[in-house]
């Protein structure tokens, strides 16, 4: 094992996938001779070339275009979009033509592009650099959907990402950049965890504290506090957001009866409105308690001094654990 930030991690798992495949591309705005505003890409143009990283123009729109073009002249590129609300400019290319063409053309060409989002808040950011938008790519058909939440997790995901056929959109919390873990370097891809398979972090009995990303930290603490009151929660990193691995989910949820569901994005037709519809499909006779969504407000991101108000945290996680159960809560006095 090899103890890594979730960033640098993402950097080895970039530069084995080169190694291991010449048609690995890299593209995106200053992820060359800077490596990247978040330095994921360090050190990869003095490796492979400018030929294979390629610092482009500041038009998402153009990166993504180019994207499909050298997929289909069989090369694997990977797209970095500098930040999550950067990525609006490319979205028509991604949609339109990214998630359709494998379809359209009734599977004769292939899209095996990753797009790699740095993405949601915490970081004391200005607009357009704090946002989730996760749900418009899930709502997509043809799209893969990834959100890792931790440095061994970055590591092997990005590997099978930039591996498979499929387009994928793959999410990287900017705030656990620099959060530290162990990476086993020299494990065969092949002996890792499918990228569409959740993972149970911490089993419990009492309810079902379903996540991704870098909530999940917060969610294990959530847990953590709660066992000081005798409260056993489980809790899940869905780490596949499209897919989402329900079999996991609803293992969990005919254990326990009781679901929180939580996200940094808005409310609004959230991921977590998905999760939770499919919950009730799957196992409403096991139910307990009707399941709750912990998520972002319904506004636009707030600046740098009020995310904290905006984000999901223990108390609001806490909180929801109390209603599902129907504890006397702090915010309420009383059960749901």
């Amino acid at each position: 094992m090899t103890e890594l930030t979730l960033g640098k991690a993402l950097g080895a798992g970039l530069r084995q996938a080169m190694r291991d495949d010449d048609k690995v591309v890299l593209l995106g705005e200053d992820i060359g001779k800077l490596g990247g505003v978040f330095r994921i890409t360090d050190g990869l143009l003095d490796e492979f070339g400018a030929a294979r990283v390629i610092d482009t123009p500041l038009a998402e729109s153009g990166i993504v275009g180019t994207a499909v073009g050298l997929a289909f002249r069989g090369y694997r590129p990977v797209v970095e979009i500098q930040f999550d609300g950067f990525v609006y400019p490319a979205f028509d290319q991604i949609v339109a033509q990214v998630a359709k063409l494998h379809y359209r053309t009734q599977g004769r060409v292939k899209m095996p592009i990753t797009i790699r989002i740095p993405w949601a808040g915490g970081i004391g950011a200005a607009e357009h650099h704090s946002e989730s938008p996760e749900a418009y790519f899930v709502h997509t058909a043809g799209l893969r959907v990834i959100a890792v939440s931790n440095p061994e997790d970055a590591y092997r995901s990005l590997r099978q990402a930039i591996g498979s056929d499929d387009p994928v959109i793959f999410f990287e919390p900017k705030r656990l950049y620099h959060h530290k873990g162990d990476v086993d370097l020299e494990a065969p891809l092949a002996d890792a965890a499918p990228m569409g398979l959740a993972r149970v972090v911490r089993t419990g009995n009492d309810a079902t504290l379903i996540t991704y990303g870098a909530m999940v930290s917060t969610a294990l603490q959530a847990a953590d506090a709660a066992a000081d009151e005798g409260v056993s929660l489980e809790v899940i990193d869905l780490r596949s957001l499209s897919p989402v691995d329900y079999d996991s989910v609803a293992a969990s949820v005919r254990k326990t009866g009781r679901v929180v569901v939580a996200h940094e994005a808005s409310r609004e037709a959230g991921v977590a409105a998905e999760v939770i519809a499919s919950i009730t499909e799957r196992c409403f006779e096991y139910l307990e308690s009707a399941p709750l969504r912990v998520t972002g407000h319904d506004v636009p991101y707030p600046p740098a001094k009020l995310e904290k108000y905006h984000l999901p945290d223990l108390d609001r996680l806490l909180d929801a654990v109390d209603r599902v159960l129907d504890r006397p809560n702090s915010l309420t006095g009383a059960g749901a």
